[in-house]
């Protein structure tokens, strides 16, 4: 049936033709005609040049300099990264205009920007990264997120958004932790489809990235090979692309730098064409994360130059080129007979479909007149400040000294790299200052006011050994009633500011222990004696059992946007309740990693599990143990939860049904707060190794105190399937644990089901 309906549309066109259709009339023009038709009749009238380009992404520069930068030619694609968003929405306007009347056809461009924390340009909003995105546990909320920044994506008139990362956190040496939403595949598929839904209101589409398989590189360096099976690609790295691709059906994906199991996937026809579009069912454009084609010969040492880098890359699947190999080969490649043109035109035909879809040959614009009204109005700062309240994740709290009893306090000393920075993350886009945001110490002076006297030292830097300001630290927290101690990572500002970065892309750690002197800052901060609180901003989990042990309590704030000091002083001072939970496992050392939760039943303990020593090794590292510090899921409140009662519906189910679970939840405490019920499956006996727990379903509800709550949890029986011997995906008959609780090591029910 499809075959036919592509075959009377192009009869139509060429009916068209035969009539003698004047330009005014051209098909492709009018948007009554369907899309098909219209990319066809454009299509023809091309020239391999015109084609060329359409693969092609072209930066885009000042107004005045349009003319010189596109020369009466359209592109795929464009972006700006130096402007204000009134600037650029200006910009845009005029660009737009450029090349529906300056162009020899009309073509307009796809303006493509980073979206990752918000709209990259200038003045926009800055909220949280991903990666505390990811520790809401909220989807619900994530997608208000999105759907702020993509009004003022659309005002701007920006229609294509380079984010959201679904990349795997399972390498914590990694720089781009900070960009995913954590190492749960479950989790990161929740969250992806709320982030592409809420941009998806407007004419934008998201890019998920960076297809596939790119966040778990050798030794943590950045664009490094991934090791692993295909059973590893297929249960792991393909699964939140295929639930997002699912569920959401973006119009483009970016491929990536890295190659996986020795094959580099942007020049695979195997992964880019035969498993995404293939299996996966995608059907938009892919487009090349940046020089990732000419990777194929200067890293991946895959072909022999530039010209064959291209070419493999366009038949692998690959439509679109970021950084100008497409153009400077691929017409000379088809004129000398390197390249059948048909790869050519497939490529166009998405690009062009992708254009049609968001309706650009309509209308591209955007709204330059209300970018003043809507980009970083309140509204969407308060989203910003949401994000970051649920967010933050509070991990240990001695004698329940947070939050904070101001009226015992005459003087708090403030100290730390990070207590006086708004620590953001990369692709951002500020300036070192980072002026835009809210330090921790800015919120507690708005928090406090004069209440409590509020005395700031810095004592050391985030990256190096100068231990000289911590003498100054130290006096400072002795004449002080209590300290709280901001330390960290710092990320870079991308290609604005990137000296001295600990995270963030392309700033990669041996090491896992706190970067610099801030370990001998807390070391002397626990000396005097006086009580501290450990804030921990940073792009991702590092080694601090020291910290665990010895402080009073620790708040988690993963680079929490531009209202990330006000929210840690909303919940230093109870405000705010905490309610974020951890996305990413804590690693007691480097050499404890991978710490990730979700590992076969093999891989981390053996059946007489118990703590080693160098006499009597047990199984175990001899020196230390296997398990996290602190485990996937973990959060604390300031209220406390009794889980009462779990039901689950049907004990005997078959590979069609549906898992339905009870569970009721009590908020014991004094205060309001939210929980975020967890619900993990084992299967108990497979035939190749599984996970010893698998997240599958989780809830985020507010539940009042004294109240009790009754959640409902549903797990799909498909989900508890498995690749077999053969590779092919099963739901094997069998026992199943369903494992409900508050965090990955905190399970309050367990209950069995059997799948026949």
């Amino acid at each position: 049936m499809k075959q036919i309906m592509i075959i009377a549309l192009a009869l139509t066109v060429s009916s068209g033709y035969a009539r003698g259709i004047t330009d005014q009339d051209t098909l492709y023009k009018n948007k009554k005609v369907p899309i098909p038709a219209r990319v066809e009749d454009l299509l023809k009238r091309m020239t391999l040049k015109e084609k060329v380009l359409q693969l092609q992404n072209r930066g885009a520069g000042k107004t005045e300099e349009i003319e010189r930068i596109f020369n009466g030619e359209s592109f795929g694609c464009t972006h700006e990264m130096g402007m204000n968003a009134q600037d650029c929405a200006d910009m845009y306007q005029q660009l737009q205009t450029y090349m529906l009347k300056k162009t020899r056809l009309g073509i307009p461009v796809l303006t493509a920007v980073e979206g990752i924390e918000g709209i990259l340009q200038n003045n926009c909003t800055i909220f949280p990264h991903e990666l505390a995105q990811g520790s809401t546990f909220n989807p619900t909320l994530i997608r208000k997120m999105t759907t702020a920044a993509g009004e003022e994506a659309q005002v701007i008139g920006i229609h294509q958004i380079l984010s959201p990362v679904l990349d795997i956190a399972r390498e914590l040496r990694w720089g781009r932790v900070e960009e995913t939403f954590g190492e749960d595949p479950y989790l990161i598929s929740e969250m992806g489809t709320a982030f592409i839904k809420g941009y998806q209101s407007f004419n934008i589409t998201c890019t998920p990235k960076h297809f596939v398989a790119h966040g778990s590189p050798a030794g943590g360096l950045n664009c490094a090979n991934v090791s692993g099976g295909e059973r590893d690609m297929r249960s792991l790295y393909l699964y939140p692309f295929a639930k997002v691709i699912a569920n959401t059906d973006p119009l483009s994906v970016m491929s990536c730098y890295s190659s996986y199991d020795g094959v580099a996937v942007s020049g695979s026809r195997y992964y880019m064409t035969d498993v995404l579009r293939g299996e996966l069912g995608f059907k938009g454009y892919v487009y090349s994360d940046w020089g990732s084609v000419e990777r194929l010969q200067s890293f991946h040492h895959a072909v022999d130059s530039r010209e064959q880098a291209a070419i493999k890359s366009l038949i692998a699947g690959v439509d679109l080129d970021v950084d100008g190999a497409y153009e400077a080969t691929l017409q000379r490649s088809v004129e000398t007979g390197l390249l059948d043109i048909k790869y050519i035109d497939n490529a166009v035909r998405r690009v062009l479909t992708v254009k049609f879809k968001l309706g650009l040959f309509d209308n591209p614009f955007g709204d330059p007149a209300r970018v003043s009204k809507v980009v970083r109005n309140a509204e969407h700062v308060a989203i910003a400040k949401m994000v970051a309240d649920e967010s933050a994740i509070l991990l240990k709290n001695d004698s329940n000294i947070l939050p904070l009893d101001i009226s015992k306090y005459k003087s708090i000393a403030v100290v730390g790299p990070n207590a006086d920075q708004t620590v953001f993350g990369d692709y951002s886009w500020t300036g070192g200052d980072t002026k835009e945001g809210t330090t921790l110490l800015q919120g507690l002076k708005e928090a406090i006011g004069n209440k409590v006297t509020l005395n700031y030292t810095q004592g050391c830097d985030w990256w190096s050994k100068d231990k000289s300001g911590i003498a100054d630290a130290v006096k400072n927290v002795t004449s002080s009633d209590l300290a709280i101690v901001a330390i960290g990572t710092r990320s870079t500002f991308l290609g604005r500011s990137p000296k001295y970065s600990t995270a963030g892309e392309g700033f990669d750690l041996s090491s896992l222990e706190l970067p610099g002197s801030q370990q001998e800052l807390l070391e002397a901060v626990k000396a005097t004696g006086k009580p501290f609180i450990v804030v921990f901003i940073a792009g991702k989990p590092l080694a601090m059992p020291w910290v665990k042990e010895n402080a009073n309590a620790v708040l988690v704030q993963w680079y929490g946007g531009e209202k990330q000091g006000s929210t840690l002083a909303d919940i230093l001072t109870g405000v705010v309740n905490p309610s974020g939970r951890l996305n990413v496992s804590f690693p007691r050392s480097t050499g404890n990693t991978p710490i990730y939760y979700n590992h076969f039943v093999t891989d981390r303990n053996e059946p007489f599990d118990r703590p080693g020593s160098p006499e009597d090794p047990k199984g175990h590292y001899i020196f230390d143990r296997p398990d996290p510090l602190w485990a996937f899921g973990t959060g604390m409140s300031f209220t406390t939860f009794k889980y009462l009662d779990c039901k689950v519906a049907d004990s005997v189910l078959t590979g069609k049904d549906i898992i339905k679970i009870d569970v009721d939840v009590k908020n014991t405490g004094d205060r309001d707060g939210k929980e975020v019920i967890q619900v993990y499956v084992h299967d108990m006996v497979s035939s190749v190794a599984t996970p010893v727990q698998q997240l599958k379903a989780f809830k985020k509800e507010l539940i009042k105190k004294g109240q009790t709550l009754k959640v409902h949890l549903e797990i799909p029986v498909s989900e508890l399937g498995l690749y077999n011997e053969r590779m092919k995906y099963i739901v094997e008959s069998g026992e199943f644990e369903l494992q409900i609780g508050s965090a990955a090591d905190n399970i309050h029910f367990t209950k069995k089901i059997q799948v026949k």
